[in-house]
């Protein structure tokens, strides 16, 4: 299917202006090397559609071309590896849609007859999947075709999920696993990734407000600021999102604010994201969409999709429609305190079979800016 191989950056740079594809000049951000990768990786990462019976989405773009991007990155002279996922614990903030998470740290135990003394911990309850820096799956979220008006027994039967599948083919009973869309369909994600600091561009280096929205304009205009026109934003991209949210994130959470309420994506982002088939998009926000103060305790309105039943329709967007994977509560403060605005990201979540979601522990390689 590839047809394009990385044999190191200064290699491939070299044999790209010898060609006459690649100038000798560096362009506004990125050096020859980056350029090459860059441009390789054009031809080599497939694009959609997807053949039927698809369960990964736009995890089909990651392979051989992706990973030539990454390559750069992971020997850039000055590169760092930057940790994108909160510490999870008891006392962290805790998301209302998931069941509490309770951990007991156990004795430490000893075995008769031998020297060893080992030390463990037990899941009491709760959502590991849903809670902390997590990952959702396809199969986390569907739609019907007409707004349930609540009355009765939810039409579950009528759900519609990504790549065509019915409630029968991903759940088919209360007490099933899905048995397509799950997070075991997802391949490590090992990509570029790029950042976009909106606390900088949208809130003046503050925090955005509850409700905001970071818009397909918004996207276009931080790619350009960030000195990142020459590339854009890539096939097999992930596309993190920093909007200052994460300030309230504290543990213990005795503030009880991070959850209630928080800026997030547009859908007109979202299908600007979709349309240059990014794999995944995170940011550092509790639900990737926009929630109003008040929202959740249904006193304000969502600030978009609410017309057509729709509250959260960056999950549907992505989910259900795009194929784009989601990362709910990134920790992206230091990463974009050294301007690292290209980077080699790797994601790998649990292999947990029929799971709608997984912790995660998503990390960046890359140098600043």
């Amino acid at each position: 299917m590839f047809h394009h191989t990385f044999r190191g950056g200064a290699l491939a740079a070299a044999a790209l202006i010898a060609s006459g594809i690649l100038s000798a000049a560096p362009a506004a951000a990125g050096d020859p090397a980056q350029q090459a990768a860059v441009a390789a990786s054009r031809s080599a990462v497939p694009a959609p559609p997807w053949p039927a019976g698809d369960q990964r989405g736009m995890a089909n773009t990651l392979g051989p071309g992706t990973w030539a991007r990454c390559a750069y990155h992971m020997t850039a002279p000055g590169a760092r590896a930057f940790e994108l996922s909160h510490e999870r614990s008891n006392t962290m903030p805790l998301s209302p849609f998931g069941r509490p998470l309770s951990y007991t740290h156990t004795p430490t135990i000893s075995l008769p007859g031998t020297r060893h003394a080992f030390n463990g911990e037990q899941v009491d309850g709760g959502e590991p999947g849903a809670q902390g820096t997590q990952m959702d799956a396809l199969g986390h979220f569907a739609y019907y075709d007409q707004v349930w008006d609540g009355k009765g027994e939810a039409p579950v039967d009528q759900a519609h999920y990504y790549g065509g599948y019915g409630q029968k083919d991903v759940k088919p009973t209360a007490d099933s696993p899905l048995l397509k869309l799950g997070i075991e369909q997802v391949p490590p994600i090992v990509t570029s990734a790029v950042l976009l600091d909106a606390r900088a561009h949208l809130g003046g280096g503050k925090p955005l407000a509850p409700g905001q929205m970071v818009t397909a304009a918004d996207i276009e205009a931080m790619v350009k600021a960030q000195g990142l026109g020459w590339r854009g934003i890539l096939p097999g991209d992930v596309v993190y999102i920093y909007t200052g949210w994460s300030d309230n994130w504290a543990d213990p959470d005795t503030a009880k604010r991070y959850y209630t309420m928080g800026p997030g994506l547009s859908e007109d982002g979202a299908r600007y994201l979709q349309d240059r088939a990014v794999v995944l998009v995170a940011l550092d926000n509790p639900f990737t969409d926009p929630v109003a103060e008040g929202q959740l305790a249904q006193k304000t309105m969502p600030p978009q999709g609410m017309d057509r039943g729709l509250p959260f329709v960056i999950h549907h967007q992505n989910l259900t429609q795009a194929g784009i994977h989601q990362i709910q509560n990134a920790k992206l403060d230091d990463l974009a305190a050294a301007r690292v605005w290209t980077s080699c990201t790797m994601i790998l979540p649990l292999r947990a079979r029929g799971h709608a979601g997984s912790p995660v522990r998503p990390v960046a390689i890359g140098a600043p800016d």
